[in-house]
């Protein structure tokens, strides 16, 4: 199977890559270039790839004659600007790469004989956040406080109305919850920012440690974009698709952190702490979470890494390369371990 996936060089996306690759799939990508030390570049994933062409998705022409010439089978649309607060910064380029990139995407595979299913990756935020404890189901209201979570919505509202609009092969829109895993090297995340300061021997500041999110491992919410491939490829799986850990994956920062410090003392032999952070900082919301029941009565899938293993699997992974370990080998270790069961 020859997949496509935009967004490839980011760090769900080169996970998948590496996943996809390791099953025996052609694997091709469309991205920009991957950010200082991303696991895309320090795991070689480029040299796994069929084509690895580095295009702003914005560049619609550019994009279309990218996705011509590769001719996949399955296209997998995660490109974006993935940042909360980095939207603050720079809500246009938010905005355009969230929503024209997501309408460019879609146009393009209009265009391409070859693809026979699409799935279109946004989020948990795109939900209109009314602070309820119960997790959102895929009927709820789409909606948005800050400019990545309205981007997201809009891109969500844009791919559902290509679908009913125009002529398109089988296409779903996923939306994952708060993923955390190895090699993630983005600033203003969690799991990121905690492993930072832990490896320099300095106190974590986190800023909303009573925020309550869906946490998940990546390997997980990849396993959810699959089944849904999967069912498109079968005849079914049109629509909307939340991936998340259930009621008992509704945990706070704080205690994330917590877990994070306690794995990572324990594996290294080294002391982590972290602060609460002080100072203005830019409105998030105080719980968010995530309904799956659909994706599991419907496709079968189900969250496998409660968020003590996904939190452990996170830290264990940077632990092992911090160490010596090749993050391919170890990317690798854990995808294999995964699909083993």
């Amino acid at each position: 199977m020859r997949f496509l996936i935009t967004g490839h060089t980011g760090f769900k996306g080169a996970w998948l890559s590496l996943m996809l690759h390791d099953q025996g799939h052609e694997v091709s990508g469309i991205a920009l270039d991957p950010e200082s030390g991303a696991l895309f570049s320090t795991a070689g994933i480029a040299d796994l790839i069929q084509h690895d062409v580095r295009q702003d998705i914005r560049d619609f022409e550019a994009l279309r004659t990218a996705m011509a010439s590769i001719e996949p089978d399955v296209v997998i649309h995660m490109a974006a600007q993935p940042l909360v607060r980095a939207s603050y910064a720079m809500p246009r380029e938010t905005v355009e790469t969230n929503v024209v990139g997501t309408m460019n995407v879609m146009e393009a595979v209009c265009a391409v004989d070859s693809v026979r299913a699409q799935v279109i990756v946004t989020t948990d935020k795109v939900y209109r956040n009314v602070g309820q404890s119960a997790g959102y189901v895929e009927s709820d209201a789409l909606g948005g406080h800050d400019p990545y979570s309205a981007s997201k919505a809009a891109a969500d509202l844009i791919a559902q109305s290509w679908v009913t609009s125009f002529d398109l092969p089988p296409t779903a829109i996923v939306r994952a919850g708060n993923v955390i895993g190895g090699g993630d090297v983005s600033v203003d995340r969690l799991l990121p920012d905690l492993l930072r300061s832990f490896a320099v021997g300095t106190p974590a500041v986190i800023r909303y440690p009573n925020a309550v999110r869906p946490w998940q491992h990546v390997l997980d919410c990849l396993s959810g974009y699959l089944e849904v491939v999967d069912a498109l490829l079968a005849g079914s799986g049109h629509g909307e698709w939340n991936f998340g850990p259930g009621e008992q994956g509704f945990v706070s920062v704080g205690e994330v952190a917590d877990l994070a410090a306690a794995d990572w003392s324990e594996l290294t032999g080294r002391p982590a702490t972290w602060t609460s952070g002080s100072g203005d900082q830019p409105y998030e919301s105080q719980i968010l979470a995530l309904d799956a029941a659909k994706a599991e009565r419907e496709l079968g899938w189900s969250n496998h890494l409660p968020v003590p293993e996904a939190v452990e699997w996170t830290v264990r992974w940077h632990a092992a390369v911090s160490a010596g370990k090749k993050s391919r080998d170890a990317t690798l270790e854990q995808i294999r371990d995964f699909c083993a069961g």
